[in-house]
């Protein structure tokens, strides 16, 4: 197993959180990249796979779901799978990472955990404080619900 974790950031928050999970899942080597360098080849049955988006007009960005559907449908059959965004902390705000969720499931892949909202201050950000110790966190789950869900596919 393998971990690939990929974002798209505008201001660089989403790109800063990407890579507080990365270190999180750093038992896998995870790799963090930029969602317009993502290919299908990059991803392999049994990897973990963590897509993040700022939510961009209530949704993740438009060049976040184009890179997830060039996987195609059921193109990450046998991947384990979870989504983040980055956002305001409104009462209001859009839900990118319930649609990255969802749209990881149509295309094939295991979901391994709840979507999850990491909160910046303002449409540029900075992120709030403790944001990234809780991406890092929530990379240590991720890896165990994945590892969970490995074993008990196999036996």
């Amino acid at each position: 197993m393998k971990a690939l974790v990929v974002y798209d950031s505008g201001f660089g928050n989403t790109k800063s959180i990407a890579e507080a999970i990365a270190q999180g899942l750093s038992s896998l080597n995870a790799k963090v990249l930029p969602v317009g360098q993502l290919r299908s080849e990059d991803i392999s049955v049994g990897d973990l796979l963590v897509v993040g988006s700022p939510i961009n007009g209530w949704r993740p960005t438009q060049k976040t779901m184009e890179a997830l559907s060039s996987l195609g449908s059921r193109g990450l059959s046998g991947v384990v799978a979870a989504g983040f965004d980055t956002r305001v902390k409104l009462f209001i705000h859009g839900d990118a990472a319930k649609k990255i969720t969802k749209t990881l499931k149509d295309a094939g892949a295991s979901i391994v955990a709840k979507p999850m909202a990491f909160y910046v201050k303002g449409t540029e950000g900075p992120l709030l404080e403790g944001e990234t110790s809780r991406a890092a966190a929530w990379a240590e789950e991720l890896l165990a619900n994945a590892k969970a869900y490995g074993t008990k596919r196999s036996a």
